[in-house]
C-alpha cells in the first residue's frame, strides 16, 4: 500500500489491516507499526476499526461538527514523521517543549495538529507548497504561550 495513494479506500484499509495485524500478534512493517500505535492511543476510534464496510462506506461532514477519524489519524502520523526527522528544523524540540509543558506528547500532537492543518489548507488554497517557516513561527508560538502557563 501507498500511504500517498490518492484512493480513499485504499488508504483507510491501511488502517484496518494495520490495526488486524497489531490485535493479531503479526509483525508490522513500520509503517504498519506508526499506524497501529496511532490507533492505540485513540480508543475512540477502535469501535470504528471494528466493520470495515461500514468505515470504508462513511462519509464525514466538517460542516456538521463531525471529525473524520482517518484524517486525525493521519494528521498524527504526519506529525510524528516531521518529529521523526526533525523536519521542518525545530519541530523535534517545539513536541519536547509542549509535551513537557502538558504533560503529554498526544494532547501536543492534538495542539499541533490545528497549525498544520492550517498550513496544509493554506498551501491547497494558494496552489502552493506549505510555508514552513510560517508553520515554524506558529507552533513556536504555541509552545511558548504553553510554556507560560
Amino acid at each position: 500500500m501507498d500511504m500517498f495513494s490518492q484512493d480513499r479506500n485504499a488508504l483507510r484499509k491501511q488502517y484496518f489491516e494495520a490495526w488486524q495485524k497489531h490485535l493479531g500478534g503479526l509483525p508490522l512493517t513500520p509503517l504498519e507499526a506508526m499506524i497501529a500505535d496511532v490507533i492505540a492511543d485513540h480508543p475512540e476510534y477502535h469501535d470504528l476499526l471494528e466493520s470495515e464496510d461500514l468505515a470504508l462506506a462513511r462519509e464525514y461532514f466538517p460542516e456538521t461538527g463531525e471529525t473524520n477519524p482517518f484524517l486525525h489519524m493521519g494528521m498524527h502520523l504526519a506529525l510524528r514523521e516531521q518529529v521523526s526527522t526533525n523536519r521542518p528544523a525545530g519541530i523535534r524540540a517545539v513536541h519536547k517543549q509542549l509535551s513537557r509543558a502538558l504533560g503529554d506528547p498526544l494532547e501536543a500532537e492534538h495542539l499541533m495538529m490545528n497549525h498544520l492543518a492550517e498550513a496544509l489548507w493554506h498551501a491547497q488554497r494558494n496552489g502552493l507548497p506549505p510555508n514552513e517557516k510560517q508553520y515554524m513561527q506558529g507552533l513556536r508560538e504555541l509552545a511558548k504561550e504553553r510554556g507560560r502557563r
